[in-house]
């Protein structure tokens, strides 16, 4: 089943269910689909970027939330970060990550942070599952100044 049959399938139990925190995020997923294939033909991996990048701006309002000292924002945003999460593959450890980013600069050959564009390349050619910002911050801690 793709991506996009089950957002279908989870926009069905939310309505049945009356679930409306899961029915508007599954609805927003649907249209950030059709916002860039209108006919819903996109493949996985395409979708998977889509979901990454909202589920990046959502955790930003999360901490501007979290900032504002806004917790009725913060706990709807948790709830939709939780959701997405279902349809995004599951992220490597903190420690496989730093396997991940070994890796990387091993065979990226970087030795000072100026490389760490071409780490950062390396580690999501490795595993684009990684969580991005702790797979920087690793890095920046291994390389040299």
């Amino acid at each position: 089943m793709t991506i996009i049959e089950r957002i279908n399938e989870g926009i069905k139990e939310a309505m049945r269910s009356r679930d409306q925190i899961r029915l508007d995020t599954l609805r927003m997923l649907k249209s950030k689909i059709l916002a860039v294939d209108a006919r819903a033909g996109l493949a996985d991996t395409e979708v998977v970027k889509l979901f990454k990048t909202y589920f990046g701006s959502l955790q930003e309002a999360l901490e501007q939330a979290q900032q504002a000292n806004r917790p009725d924002i913060a706990g709807k945003l948790k709830s939709e970060l939780a959701i997405i999460q279902e349809f995004l593959p599951k992220a490597p450890s903190a420690e496989e990550t730093k396997k991940i980013v070994l890796q990387a600069i091993a065979d990226s050959g970087a030795k000072t942070k100026k490389d760490l564009g071409l780490v950062m390349k390396a580690v999501m050619k490795l595993n684009s599952a990684v969580d991005g910002k702790l797979a920087k911050d690793l890095a920046s801690g291994l390389l040299s100044d």
